[in-house]
This record gives structure tokens, sequence and C-alpha cells, in this order.
């Protein structure tokens, strides 16, 4: 029995509590979002004096959320999905097709967000790179990267110990 069969309380739990805060940020983030696209419509038209900052965080937020966002939308089962032939399957190969998928997107989320994103923060803040209106640093925007890549692996190992004990059970 593997590591990941052998304990699935604590990568179940460690899964349960990243989505609560997952929840809690994605919520707080929308929200400031919210504010911040308001002000910016009220300073323009109502104040005719745009504020320089606002559609500058916006899009970072947007960043946040959108990443964020598809990593909640792992461990929620809220993506959109091509299940027309998976749907149809039952028994081992469907539990074969759904870890197949798992698989694809941890290792996805591994060499593109963790890899790749971390390759990016690394360089953003060797360059020195800061944002044009908020003077921000680069690096602390594509944080959202690898930090959405781990919470994806993580939701997808939790799916294939799933998806494996259903198997070992039944």
């Amino acid at each position: 029995m593997s590591d990941l069969t052998a304990s699935p309380n604590v990568l179940t739990r460690v899964s349960a509590r990243v989505e609560r805060t997952l929840s809690v940020l994605l919520a707080f983030l929308l929200g400031a979002m919210v504010v911040d696209v308001t002000w910016q419509v009220a300073s323009r038209f109502l104040l005719h004096s745009p504020s320089s900052f606002t559609e500058e965080l916006a899009g970072f937020l947007l960043i946040w959320i959108g990443l964020l966002g598809g990593a909640y939308g792992i461990r929620t089962r809220a993506h959109l999905g091509i299940d027309l032939v998976v749907s149809k399957l039952e028994g081992v190969p469907r539990r074969a097709a759904e870890v197949c998928a798992h698989v694809l997107v941890l290792l996805f989320a591994l060499t593109t967000l963790v890899f790749g994103g971390s390759r990016l923060v690394v360089l953003a803040f060797e360059l020195d790179q800061t944002s044009a209106a908020m003077g921000v640093r680069m690096g602390v925007v594509y944080l959202a990267l690898p930090l959405s890549g781990l919470i994806v692996s993580l939701f997808s190992l939790e799916a294939v110990a799933a998806r494996r004990r259903e198997g070992e059970e039944g």
C-alpha cells in the first residue's frame, strides 16, 4: 500500500483545509476587485479624475483570482469537461480514465505552473521588474503561478488517491 492510500485522512484533511482557506481568500480578492473597479468607474465618471492605479490592480487581482480559482475548481469538481466517453464507462475503466486525467493535470501543474512559474518569479525578482502604476514587484504578482500549481498538485494527488482507494475497496 502506498503512502497516498495508507493515510487518506491526512491528505483529505489537508486538502479540505486548503480548500476552505482558498474560498475565503478568493472571496476577499473578489471583494477587493469589486471595490477597485467601482472606484475606477466612480473616479472616472463622477469625479472626472481617473485613478492611476485601479486598472493595474484589477488586472493583478484577476490573475490571482483566475489561477487560484482554477485550483479551487479542481477540488470542487467545478471545471467543465468533456466526459461523453467517461460517463458511459463503469468500474475499473472509469476509474482508470479519471486517474489518467488527474495525473495529466498533476504533470501540467508541476511542469508549467510550479517549475515554469517559479523560474518566472525568480527572473522577475532578479531583473527587479516593477509595475508601472503601482510600483509592485512583478515577482509578487507572478507568485500566483507556482502557488496555484502547488494547490492544483495537492488536489490532483488527493483525487488520484481517492480513485485508488475506490478500486481497492470495491
